[in-house]
């Protein structure tokens, strides 16, 4: 255990994670605030790199049991720096974890007969991102990827926003959709016909008249322009949720929800008639 009461090198270094992507991504290294995100992060075997807690208070029986049970770099700290690191939100709580950021690999997303993954075309809200990821974990999607130029999954407020579903849900950065189209065509060969399907206002069915039991990769668009040129072509389908009043569309993170509670509602449906 080493004490950390000063802006030192160390601090700094930890203090650009939150702010600062290309220094995230240089060292691998996100910062992770909040009980539950922290908790489902150590059941699920993300590595801990070090783990910061308040030097100056007793800390609850969850902290002490963290810092027996986790192998990680402890360092106690002045209440006011954690407090800095943790943005001075409550979430920081009394331990912030420094957590690897895993490889964009997307053989991390399992594909099965009954697949569901949902792709995020170049987000620009961190805060989206962290939803969708929460969104897919409650109604049990295998993977996110995010594509294109885009916010950071690993930036606090993404990490925030996902309330510990980051680290249930696999989540995969790729650049472009040549890697997705590439990954999908390999599953395909191996007999999953996972079908493509995006979401915009000018679909082609409503989604609930839409066939959605069968492994699927759905696309949401950017907050602002939608779907890609690009990925409109690559669709084999694209579907609308229909809606009856003034607003023209949804929120990317709410249209997501509503299209992964139809599939959702769907595949439970089809089981209940099989059964």
């Amino acid at each position: 255990m080493r004490r950390i009461t000063s802006r030192n090198a160390t601090f700094q270094q930890w203090q650009a994670l939150l702010t600062n992507r290309n220094k995230r991504q240089r060292a691998r290294e996100f910062l992770v605030q909040g009980v539950r995100p922290i908790t489902v992060a150590v059941e699920r075997g993300w590595p801990v790199h070090a783990l910061l807690y308040d030097g100056d208070r007793s800390l609850s029986r969850w902290a002490r049991e963290l810092l027996r049970s986790v192998p990680a770099d402890q360092f106690a700290m002045s209440s006011n720096l954690l407090a800095e690191l943790g943005e001075k939100n409550e979430a920081g709580g009394e331990v912030i974890a420094v957590m690897e950021i895993p490889a964009d690999d997307l053989e991390r997303i399992a594909v099965g007969d009954r697949f569901l993954g949902v792709l995020f075309d170049r987000p620009t809200n961190p805060g989206n991102i962290g939803s969708i990821v929460r969104s897919a974990d409650a109604f049990g999607a295998d993977g996110l990827i995010v594509t294109g130029h885009a916010a950071d999954l690993y930036d606090p407020r993404s990490v925030r926003a996902s309330t510990g579903s980051l680290f249930a849900v696999p989540a995969v950065r790729v650049p472009s959709p040549r890697e997705v189209m590439a990954w999908l065509a390999a599953k395909r060969a191996g007999g999953i016909p996972v079908a493509v399907v995006g979401t915009d206002e000018n679909g082609e069915a409503d989604i609930f008249d839409f066939d959605l039991t069968g492994p699927v990769l759905l696309l949401v668009g950017n907050e602002t322009a939608g779907l890609s040129a690009a990925w409109r072509e690559l669709c084999d389908h694209v579907v609308r949720i229909p809606m009856v009043g003034s607003a023209s569309s949804l929120n990317a993170a709410n249209a997501a929800t509503v299209v992964l509670y139809e599939v959702s509602r769907q595949r439970a449906g089809a089981t209940r008639r099989v059964g």
